[in-house]
């Protein structure tokens, strides 16, 4: 059966969403729910277990992070050319479940960042054919709504996830401020039954979606895609230099005083409020347009972010993650969908990889720039732990204001 065709002629509402976009949401759910019991654990694995500065943990996810984005050009462009969505990115995923047990006898940081490089080349890899499998899945009328599901599937397994690692951590070490190493191992090996299962119903599930042209090789390059798309693009990358990796919020947290079952207790309240949010406001940027939800969710960001350099007490993380929840709810599923809107359909695994190696490759100094403005390296002491999320905030400020002023009016295609 053709899914692009059964799409249009499919009622309106989550019901009448066609068989890719719940497959490929479920997939998602399932990986989120493996994904999300170690991913917050591992800053605290490196800080607690292994004993590494924040300027090492800080190039960790810059480097897995930036090879994750690079992987995610070519195999967006890759998709286009085979006009094959489905495969690639069940071998993204696949790659990431495979690499996730060698973190069980990981002893060293340079150990870690080979686990964490693996899993992000399988990111990378899944993620551009993905998220273009849904886009040509769906009519461009509900395609907010198409990536809220998606990106609220993705979060309620964030949030299953949290709520057994949480479970697991009380029940092996109560309310210890620092993360043991058997308790890491422990929810290492719960992670891989969900993540392999998410596999199996993506390749048993999903069914491509003919492409019927072709783009060149990419050469990381933007000739060809509509002014648009490159403005939003270098808004983003702007934007991203101050979104450092989420292990410092984590261990921001702990440093006031979250015990490690605290820790996972509110990035659980954040994915539950982000998993609410996102699918209504993907179809509200299907009403009023891209840019207002996004704008909306920036400005949340800076607010978020500078609460977080001031806060002075544990309880004020709990509100501040809860919030956090929001940003992303607004700008993740509205970004992803206005790149759709802005790029020709046989462009879109192309896009999608330019997009996501955007903001790969500006998280890598984000994360070096967090890591040293809290902690320093060498002799230099850095200035705190408030530094990197008062830079995230100026830097959101500023994306928000270039926004308005490049892309002005109701921005939708």
């Amino acid at each position: 059966m053709n899914t692009s065709t059964d799409t249009h002629a499919a009622p309106t509402g989550l019901r009448g969403l066609p068989r890719n976009v719940w497959v490929v949401t479920a997939a998602s759910f399932l990986t989120d729910i493996s994904s999300e019991m170690i991913l917050h654990l591992l800053p605290l694995f490196l800080a607690n277990v292994l004993g590494v500065r924040l300027s090492i943990v800080g190039l960790i996810e810059g480097v897995a992070e930036t090879s994750s984005s690079l992987l995610k050009v070519f195999s967006g462009w890759l998709s286009d050319r085979l006009g094959d969505r489905k495969w690639l990115t069940v071998v993204g995923y696949s790659l990431s479940t495979l690499a996730k047990p060698f973190l069980v006898v990981a002893t060293t940081w340079s150990a870690v960042l080979a686990v964490r490089f693996a899993d992000r080349v399988g990111k990378g890899i899944r993620t551009a054919p993905r998220d273009a499998l849904v886009a040509d899945s769906i009519d461009e009328k509900r395609r907010g709504l198409a990536f809220g599901l998606h990106r609220a599937g993705d979060t309620a397994g964030a949030v299953i996830g949290l709520l057994i690692a949480l479970g697991v951590v009380y029940a092996l070490q109560g309310a210890d401020l620092t993360l043991q190493r058997p308790t890491f191992q422990t929810l290492v090996l719960i992670s891989i039954a969900p993540a392999v299962l998410a596999v199996l119903v993506l390749a048993a599930g999903a069914k491509n979606v003919p492409v019927t042209s072709q783009r060149e090789r990419p050469r990381l390059s933007l000739a060809g895609f509509d002014p648009r798309f490159k403005r939003f693009l270098i808004v983003m990358v702007l934007f991203t230099l101050g979104n450092s990796s989420d292990a410092f919020l984590v261990l921001r947290a702990q440093s006031l005083g979250l015990s490690v079952a605290g820790v996972m207790g509110v990035l659980a309240l954040f994915n539950l409020v982000y998993a609410l949010i996102s699918t209504p406001a993907g179809a509200l940027s299907d009403r009023i347009g891209r840019r207002k939800v996004i704008v909306g969710g920036w400005l949340a960001y800076a607010a978020i972010y500078g609460g977080f350099g001031l806060a002075g007490a544990a309880w004020q993380i709990w509100a501040l993650f809860a919030l956090y929840g929001i940003y992303y709810g607004l700008a993740e599923g509205a970004g992803k969908a206005l790149v759709a809107d802005v790029v020709a359909p046989a462009q879109r695994g192309t896009a999608y990889g330019v997009y996501n190696a955007a903001i790969g490759l500006a998280a890598f100094p984000a994360s070096l720039i967090a890591g040293l403005l809290w902690q320093g390296v060498g002799g230099w002491a850095g200035f705190g732990p408030s530094a990197p999320f008062l830079f995230g905030a100026g830097m959101a400020l500023l994306a928000v204001v270039l926004l308005m002023l490049w892309l002005p009016g109701d921005w939708r295609a």
